[in-house]
Parts: structure tokens; sequence; C-alpha cells
């Protein structure tokens, strides 16, 4: 088993409440702040911490043990982690996997990644399901209680927080053959890797743009169809993309989009959306699909949702898909367009592959 050393160091975890944990440092020595949720995941910690949609966030991991078998280059989501910090109960520092890279140790510390362990996370847990999603700050640095709170009020509430232009590609790119039968422009407002690995591996030659970018700007590549991508913060705050979409659909393009993608279908059809007491984060989240009546088991990742009553209200759009364990809405269809949308993750990375014929979904609408 390979590992690397880590010099014991203590470290405290500091949340919005005032409710502290004492614990021992891990990855970078030093000091971040941001939004406390968890993931119930069994495994795949790696594609966790490099999902855009977790930027500005720190992630507990309700698995006990986290870094057993090593981080690997091909299980990245992005180019790099997007997390503030981790926290977890018990931290390995040596992995057997005999394809890994090297160890979660080393890779925290090349990416600045500051973390916390040997504390009881499942106590963290049920305090942030029974208290709501909050701030928090991780320190090794500084260990002064009421010197962190000072330091915690500086870290602004995801509520009202637009993300997505700050994770966004600055430049257009494209990805896949030139001759392709099949062209998705993808608004990249925070996408992962798998889900453009996915339309690759339909046919699909994929052109990603920044997150401002227009509808008129991407209508120029004269595209099959739209993709928009899963990403952070409030979708509230994104009047921008919300145009976006709903001159995509105004238009009638084939329109498929993916967690946040989907909260801003729901605003360009005039759903409110709203921030949830502490989210859905994990791989085992059961939704059912209302058209044929079978259910799924998804991998999920979002902090915001569309409101239920407002949507079953709304005469423009159909609730295709509901998560079962709160009864939230999982999945839209615009009526009379061919545009739609889920909550939850179908190219499931990590997680149970359910899901993914809702890419061959998209496929045929443009094939049409």
């Amino acid at each position: 088993m390979q590992h690397s050393e880590i010099p014991q160091r203590p470290a405290v975890l500091l949340l919005e409440d005032g409710t502290h944990f004492e614990g021992e440092a891990i990855g970078k020595i030093g000091m971040s702040g941001g939004e406390i949720c968890f993931n119930t995941g069994m495994t795949g910690y790696q594609e966790i911490y490099t999902d855009p949609s977790y930027y500005g966030q720190i992630i507990v991991n309700t698995t006990a043990h986290i870094g057993n078998y090593g981080v690997l280059d091909t299980e990245e989501e992005s180019e790099h982690p997007q997390i503030r910090a981790i926290v977890v109960n018990s931290f390995s520092n040596g992995y057997s996997r005999k394809q890994a890279d090297s160890d979660l140790q080393k890779y925290l510390e090349e990416h600045q990644i500051v973390g916390i362990t040997n504390i009881d996370t499942r106590k963290l847990v049920r305090h942030i399901r029974s208290k709501g999603a909050m701030n928090a700050i991780i320190s090794s640095e500084d260990l002064s209680v009421e010197s962190l709170k000072n330091k915690l009020a500086e870290v602004p509430s995801m509520e009202g927080l637009e993300l997505s232009s700050e994770v966004s590609t600055k430049e257009a790119f494209l990805l896949g053959d030139s001759d392709a039968p099949l062209k998705v422009a993808v608004l990249d407002i925070g996408i992962k890797t798998s889900i453009l690995n996915n339309l690759l591996k339909r046919g699909c030659q994929c052109k990603v743009f920044p997150a401002r970018t227009t509808y008129a700007e991407m209508l120029e590549w004269n595209p099959d169809g739209f993709f928009i991508s899963n990403g952070p913060g409030d979708p509230s705050a994104m009047d921008y993309a919300v145009e976006t979409v709903k001159e995509i659909v105004k238009n009638d393009h084939p329109l498929f989009g993916i967690c946040l993608g989907h909260q801003l279908l729901g605003l360009a059809n005039g759903i409110a959306t709203y921030k949830m007491h502490h989210g859905h984060r994990g791989l085992n989240h059961p939704v059912k699909n209302l058209k044929t009546g079978l259910s799924e088991m998804t991998s999920q990742n979002h902090g915001f949702s569309v409101d239920l009553d407002k949507a079953e209200g709304a005469d423009e759009v159909e609730v295709t898909h509901l998560n079962l364990n709160d009864n939230t809405v999982a999945g839209l269809q615009v009526k009379n367009k061919k545009a739609f949308s889920v909550q939850y993750h179908p190219e499931s990375s990590p997680g149970p592959h359910d899901s993914r014929y809702l890419f061959d979904q998209f496929v045929a609408l443009m094939e049409k």
C-alpha cells in the first residue's frame, strides 16, 4: 500500500449556528469557508470533489472511510477540485488500487484543499438534517472559535449567489468528430465531463459555450439541439441564462437540461425555484417516471428545487418525474415543444445507470 505521511495537526470545524467540532487536519494547512452539505454516496469521492456543481461548498462524506482507493486522472469531472473543503470521519492516506495515480492527501495538497478528519460525521449530518444547510469554516491555522466566527460572517450565503460564470469555460470549444450526424450546442454553466462523454458516445459533436453566451450566438453554429448543463449557485440569480433558455424554447429547438439546467427551464416558463432545507446529494435517490410508471435509482446533487405547486399549475409545462423521498419535482417537459429536463444526474458518475435513456431520448428528438 502506498501513502503520504500526514503530520498530525489539530483543526476546527465551526458551523454558522455556533456548533463546532475539533479534529485533525488533512489536505492543505489553512482555512476555508463555504456552505456545508453532505453526500451519502458510498464511492466516487473524486468525482464529487471535481463536480463544478459543488463550487463554493464544504463536502461532508457520510461514508466512514475516504481515500482508501486513491485518485485517478480519468475520474475527474473537471480540470481540478471545485469544493472549498472536505469533512471525513476516517481518512486513509494510503491506497491499494494499483491503477491509482496518487493518494488523496497528496492530491488535496496539490490543489490547495483544506480538510478535517477524526470527527463524528454521523452526528454532524444529523445536525445538518435537523437545522438545514448553513455556512461553515474549517481551519488548521487559527483554532480560536471566537476568531473564526468573525471570519465565517464574511462568507456569502448561497441563496442569491450567481456562481456559474465563475466555473464555466471562458472560450467556446469543440468536442467530437466534425462529420458527426448531430451537433449539440452546450451551455456550460458548470458541466461535468461525463455528461459530455455521454453525448459524444451517442454520435454527437458538441460545441461548449461560456455561461453568458446568448441564444443568437449559439444559433450561428447551426446546432441540431441545445443542452443546458448542471452547475452551482442560485438559479434565480441567473437572468441571463433564463433568457437564453426562453429563446431556445420559443423557437422550438430540441432542448435537454440537467440539474441547474432543469431549474432554468422551470424559471423560463414562469415556475419559481426555492432553496431546499438541506438538498439531495447521493447515489440512491428513488425517482418515479410519471409517463411510464417505472422507478429509477438516481444520482443527485442539488440544493435548490422547482416549486411543485407552481409546476403542476402551469399550463405550458408537465411534471414528468417525481422524487419518491419527498415528492419534489424531478423532471419537466414543455407541452407542445421539444424541451425537457430532469433534476437528477442521468450520467451518474458516480452512481447507477438507470436514467441514461434520457440521453437517447434527447438524441431521438434531434433526429426527428
